[in-house]
């Protein structure tokens, strides 16, 4: 099952095309968990040319390929190799739900607290990263922000809110995470 755009998709979306206005379309992008490929299409028809979309469900890759995009399977960074410009990444968000269906958890649920999935991924992105590197990431409401803002401050990050929307039930946020070595 290929997670379909949402709500939260459009946002992320609406959010990269303001962010990569005045960007070199020579960076590396790396578009993590891909799903449906909205946010790589998106990079693509905005003239970039160095993508690479990675998931773990063969159907989405299946489906990326089919836009001509450059796919990888990959657990996180379990298969990714060399350093980034840039990393986008709509990820599984939510607290585990046990009346969820189990095949439709791998897009939605990110751990017990819902936000596991998120630090595991800012941990192993620091060596993907390149000096002026940065991580577009959109969580919820219900992903314990504080938390994971936390955590990324301990991991070295700066961060930076680009972009928010309330819904009726959680309110979604779009951070720019960066290192600053200077």
């Amino acid at each position: 099952m290929i997670y379909e755009p949402s709500d939260d998709s459009y946002l992320l979306q609406e959010t990269l095309k303001k962010y990569l206005k005045n960007k070199s379309k020579n960076i590396k992008i790396l578009d993590m968990g891909s799903g449906s490929g909205i946010q790589a299409i998106s990079c693509k028809n905005l003239g970039f040319v160095n993508i690479l979309t990675s998931d773990i469900n063969l159907e989405s890759l299946k489906h990326l390929k089919s836009f001509e995009l450059k796919t990888i399977k990959s657990n996180l960074f379990s298969n990714v190799r060399g350093k980034l410009d840039l990393i986008i990444f709509n990820p599984p968000y939510l607290p585990e739900d046990k009346n969820e269906p189990r095949n439709s958890r791998i897009n939605t649920t990110a751990g017990k607290k819902g936000y596991e999935i998120i630090i595991k991924f800012l941990k192993k992105a620091r060596s993907h990263l390149t000096k002026k590197a940065q991580i577009i990431l959109l969580f919820s409401s219900l992903s314990q922000p504080k938390i994971i803002l936390k955590e990324a401050k301990k991991l070295g990050y700066n961060y930076s809110l680009l972009n928010k929307k309330k819904l009726f039930f959680e309110e979604l946020f779009v951070y720019e995470f960066f290192i600053n070595e200077d």
